[in-house]
C-alpha cells in the first residue's frame, strides 16, 4: 500500500462518504438491519449512527484498511454500538455458514475486485431468509451519462481507491445469486451524474 493509498486517500473517502446526498440514503436504509448483521466495506464507519440498536443484537464490520477502520472505531464509540471488527476482504469471509440475519453493503461494490467471489461469500454466511440491504452508485440508464462514466472511469479508479463508476449493480447481485425484493433509483442531488446514480434495496438470496 503506497503513500497516496494510506495518508491521502483516507480522509478523500472519508469525506466523500460523508456528503449530505449519501448520508440521506444511509438514514433510508441502514435503520432496516436487524438481528447478526455484517457491514460490508464499513470504511469510516458513516453507517454506524443509523444503526437501530434496539433491532441488532450483533454488528460486525469488515473494512481491510487500517485507517478507515481506527475512523469507525471513533465512530461506533460516538454512536455508542459495538463492533467487532475484521481486516478481511469481502472475498474472504471466514464467518461460519448462515450465521448472519442481515448483511448491510453501502457504495463498496464499486471496489471490490472480485464481485462474483465476494457475492459467494456473502450468499454462504446469511441465514435462509436472511436481507441484503444495498445502496449503490453504478451505471446510469441513459446513455449520454453512461458514455461519460466509461470514459472518466479508468482515471477515477486511480484516485478513488479502485473505485468503478459502471458496474450494473441489480446484474451483479442477480448474478451472484440473489433476488432483488425491493429497488429503488435516482440521480443524487448536488452529486456530479456520471457519480450520481443510486439504486438501493433489498435483496435475498435466490431459492
Amino acid at each position: 500500500m503506497g503513500f497516496y493509498d494510506r495518508f491521502i486517500l483516507p480522509p478523500l473517502l472519508n469525506a466523500a462518504m460523508g456528503s449530505k446526498p449519501i448520508t440521506y440514503q444511509r438514514k433510508k436504509l441502514v435503520p432496516h438491519a436487524a438481528g447478526t448483521v455484517l457491514e460490508i466495506g464499513m470504511g469510516a464507519g458513516h453507517n454506524l449512527p443509523f444503526y437501530d440498536k434496539a433491532k441488532v443484537t450483533r454488528l460486525i464490520g469488515l473494512e481491510p484498511h487500517p485507517k478507515l477502520r481506527t475512523r469507525a472505531a471513533v465512530r461506533a464509540k460516538e454512536a455508542g454500538i459495538a463492533v467487532e471488527f475484521t481486516d478481511l476482504k469481502a472475498e474472504d469471509i471466514d464467518l461460519p455458514a448462515a450465521s448472519i440475519d442481515t448483511v448491510v453493503i453501502t457504495y463498496t461494490l464499486c471496489t471490490i475486485p472480485d464481485v462474483p467471489k465476494a457475492m459467494s461469500a456473502i450468499a454462504r454466511v446469511m441465514k435462509p431468509g436472511a436481507n441484503l440491504l444495498f445502496c449503490e452508485h453504478g451505471l446510469a440508464p441513459d446513455a449520454n451519462t453512461a458514455k461519460w462514466q466509461r470514459r472518466i472511469e479508468p482515471f477515477w479508479k486511480r484516485i478513488a481507491g479502485g473505485c468503478h463508476l459502471c458496474r450494473p449493480v441489480p446484474q451483479m447481485l442477480m448474478d451472484g445469486g440473489f433476488a432483488i425484493e425491493q429497488v429503488e433509483t435516482m440521480y443524487l442531488p448536488s452529486t456530479p451524474r456520471f457519480a450520481g446514480y443510486n439504486t438501493w434495496g433489498r435483496a435475498v438470496r435466490a431459492a
